[in-house]
């Protein structure tokens, strides 16, 4: 088998702006998904049965149906049942939105939770509004504990942004998969795309490795 790896240089132009859009798409997605996962843990800890139901049927609904399922229905689905379509990245960015903030509607509550019950009273009795002490003593706590788990989410969410290119967003996966069927070299395309990942995953998951050190809890 013989390689012709200059079909990767050549090609350089199209394969940044790929993976311009791959980071688009993650980045643009966690600002969705981070309040989002905040309103969806506060909405499950209210204690009203109708927030908790609602919250806890939509986690559960994203949380255990694949990806690539619900691109595939808000990009065909939704349309014939609705008449609401929206352009691929848009599809792509509602449907990784939805399927996050699930998860971070259950990193976030656990976060809360394990947040002694006597810190939250402590801040009553120094005269806050329940408001208050979850916004000033409560939400800061979480955040840290739950940092390390928002990071690994961060990174998962950077590689399934590949699963977006099924309905032709031409981020780096299907940047990569339009070369390869243009040039017909499968190999270098897909050493390169494998590459390009890794490169930009690699200092993610360090990242990662240090905030479980610093921030991990241990008690």
């Amino acid at each position: 088998m013989r390689f012709d790896w200059s079909v990767v240089p050549a090609h350089a132009g199209a394969l940044v702006q790929g993976t311009e859009l791959t980071v688009f798409l993650a980045v643009v997605t966690m600002a969705i998904a981070i309040p989002g996962g905040v309103v969806l843990a506060l909405m499950r800890l209210s204690g009203s049965r109708l927030l908790v139901g609602l919250s806890a049927a939509f986690t559960e609904l994203f949380r255990n149906l694949p990806l690539i399922l619900v691109i595939y229905a808000a990009y065909y689905i939704l349309p014939m049942a609705s008449g609401v379509a929206f352009p691929p990245v848009a599809t792509g960015l509602i449907a990784l939105s939805l399927n996050v903030s699930a998860y971070n509607g259950e990193t976030f509550r656990a976060g809360i939770a394990s947040i002694r019950r006597g810190q939250g009273e402590a801040a009553l009795a120094l005269g806050m509004s329940r408001t208050q002490a979850m916004r000033e003593v409560i939400l800061p706590q979480a955040a840290r504990r739950v940092l390390p788990v928002l990071a690994s989410t961060w990174v998962s969410l950077f590689k399934d942004t590949s699963l977006v290119s099924v309905i032709a967003v031409s981020e780096l996966a299907y940047t990569a998969m339009s070369i390869r069927a243009q040039t017909f070299r499968v190999m270098e395309m897909l050493t390169a795309m494998a590459a390009i990942y890794w490169a930009l995953g690699y200092p993610q998951a360090k990242l990662v490795d240090w905030l479980n050190r610093r921030y991990g809890l241990s008690e």
